[in-house]
């Protein structure tokens, strides 16, 4: 959600605050803008609704210029989406802001600021920010105080940053429950809410930590902790490589990340499974010992992520004999929970930033976790710092907001975790071994799978006109039946519902009828011939099926069933192989239906606000 892109040097920034906006565009946004302080020390700002290309087209015909400034793409949460909610926002011609996070307490603040002589042109809470600042400014020439009072007035979350006309030489950075990281460059440096938006222009970068203010200059950056105390955070050096400008001959984002996920399951693989299993220390140094003593794993995320936790239960309890909750973060943050002896809570999250489920792991240290393990794609990311372990997936940078790789990559280090949890809990060696030679074989697997995109592509012409539909599996297909119908709803449009199979006479069984899809996941497993009893139930009733089936257990077409055969594969990989058929029919419906595939509608790639 939203994108943040600041920077202070000698020469003009406004082509790198609009490079960095572009670098965040696939976080999701409906509108931009840029301000800056010009040569006489003048603010300057354009805003556009829609695509930053808007942006830029505007600032091609009205050129700004200046060495210190910042953008921003806006996802509306506060006012809808006009030129007037965007930000950068303005205090009088003194301030401005630029904020990611929802100021809760923003009525009662405009009400007081009103008070005090402040007028509002917005709907949004960000304006309240501005003018707290400005009103802080009357009883301080320092920025940096200013801010620092300012923030105290505020409850919420935000990721912000001021730069004031009185204080040309730096800007202020504040960040609570928002992430921020400052870009280090030589004279110059940046800010931006994810360190991708900064990959031209720098590689060092410092993490912003829970309540820290910042002041930053051409040439020096001061951070202060939330008690006021100057701190040094670690300077990182990044090894992140960003394709955002480059979709390798593919029409969209997300196709070609699909057909990237047999490579990133190899580079997940790499170096971390043998041919006899996994060190538990590619979970973090630590891990030997904190793994050994789990009893139970409890299991925290959000959307594509949450699936992938459903699948890993399956796993945890078939085949490590660890019984395993899994919870949605922002349900687990407002319940009073049990917390198991011996219990690891594990996170997962593709940015490493999503708001509730970063809570709930702080809620989880203060509930007496025995130890916190993340499952993240994004290095020195909040939940990879504030976790006891981590397992990096490396699915690299995932432009579309539908995720992809990041779930199969996801789904491959929790069934590592499987087998690190395994050796200290009596794992029966031919499971051992039947989970190591499958995951050995899964990026093949996949391959093969995704040869089967020109039958996908030809299936995906019956939904043209279709505005329903159900997917069904069993066991740990259920969850993957529930991605599926999460990717088709995400991208198409198309409202979609998953169920487990056997839930059918329950009640789902009313909606069949011929204009109703029904998506069938059906591997060769042990619940093959249930779930073709569940297959009947629908062609009893008028259903028409498109089923994803293993080659060998006897689907056949016929004209209320369509087949699209895979390759046979272990049980235990199943539900990731399964997953790329899902991806390939909701982004060819898609295609027909003619949406924005890797920007779809209301939606953003990670959600940074509760």
């Amino acid at each position: 959600m939203c994108g943040i892109v600041g920077a202070i040097a000698e020469r003009n920034v406004v082509s790198i605050l609009l490079e960095g906006l572009k670098r965040l565009e696939y976080r999701g946004y409906d509108s931009a803008g840029v301000a800056v302080l010009d040569a006489q020390g003048q603010l300057q700002r354009v805003r556009r609704t829609g695509k930053v290309q808007e942006l830029a087209d505007a600032l091609a015909d009205n050129p700004i210029k200046g060495s210190t400034g910042i953008a921003h793409t806006r996802w509306a949460t506060h006012g809808g989406v006009t030129e007037a909610n965007a930000h950068p926002h303005f205090s009088t011609a003194r301030v401005a802001v630029v904020h990611n996070g929802i100021i809760e307490n923003y009525q009662s603040l405009r009400e007081q600021l009103r008070a005090e002589g402040f007028h509002f042109s917005s709907d949004t809470d960000t304006e309240t920010i501005a003018h707290q600042v400005e009103l802080e400014l009357k009883s301080t020439d320092s920025l940096l105080t200013a801010v620092q009072r300012a923030v105290k007035k505020f409850h919420g979350a935000y990721g912000t940053v001021v730069i004031d006309q009185q204080n040309p030489d730096s800007m202020v950075v504040a960040r609570s429950g928002s992430p921020l990281v400052i870009g280090l460059g030589i004279d110059e440096n940046f800010i931006a809410s994810d360190q991708l938006a900064l990959l031209p222009v720098t590689r060092r970068f410092i993490f912003l930590e829970e309540g820290d203010v910042a002041r930053i200059s051409r040439t020096e950056v001061h951070i202060f902790d939330q008690d006021g105390n100057e701190v040094l955070r670690p300077v990182h050096d990044s090894e992140i490589e960003h394709d955002a400008g480059d979709k390798g001959g593919y029409r969209h984002y997300m196709l070609k990340e699909i057909h990237e996920q047999p490579t990133v399951v190899r580079n997940t693989l790499q170096d971390r499974l043998t041919q006899s299993g996994v060190d538990p220390r590619i979970f973090g140094a630590l891990a030997p010992d904190l793994l050994a003593k789990v009893k139970h794993v409890q299991i925290i995320a959000c959307g594509t992520s949450y699936h992938s936790g459903m699948t890993a239960r399956y796993w945890l309890e078939q085949y490590a004999n660890v019984s395993c909750n899994v919870e949605i973060a922002s349900e687990f943050r407002y319940r009073k929970s049990f917390v198991h002896p011996n219990s690891l809570l594990v996170t997962i999250s593709q940015s490493g930033e999503t708001a509730d489920t970063l809570a709930a792991l702080r809620l989880g240290k203060e509930l007496g976790y025995m130890a916190s393990l993340t499952i993240c794609n994004v290095p020195g990311s909040s939940l990879v710092r504030e976790s006891d372990l981590a397992f990096m997936t490396l699915a690299g940078a995932e432009i579309g907001v539908a995720s992809t790789k990041a779930f199969t990559t996801q789904l491959t280090g929790l069934l590592m975790l499987t087998l690190a949890l395994g050796q200290f809990n009596g794992m029966a060696d031919n499971d051992q071994q039947k989970i190591v030679g499958a995951l050995h074989s899964l990026p093949a697997k996949l391959e093969e799978t995704l040869a089967l995109t020109g039958n996908i592509e030809k299936l995906a012409e019956e939904f043209a006109d279709k505005h329903h539909s159900l997917f069904l599996g069993r066991g740990d297909q259920y969850p993957i039946a529930m991605e599926g119908a999460l990717k088709l709803k995400e991208i198409s449009y198309i409202h979609a519902e998953a169920y487990a199979s056997g839930e059918l006479k329950h009640g789902p069984l009313a909606l069949i009828d011929d204009e109703m899809p029904v998506i069938v996941v059906a591997p060769n497993n042990e619940l093959l011939e249930k779930l073709k009893s569940n297959v009947e139930e629908v062609r009893a009733r008028g259903g028409i099926m498109y089923v994803f089936a293993d080659k060998d257990a006897r689907f056949e077409s016929d004209a209320t069933m369509r087949v699209i055969n895979l390759p046979h594969v272990d049980s235990v990989i199943a539900p990731i192989v399964y997953t790329l058929p899902l991806q390939l029919l909701s982004y060819y419906v898609a295609i027909i239906k003619g949406t924005d595939v890797d920007q779809p509608r209301n939606l953003a790639k990670s959600v940074t606000v509760e």
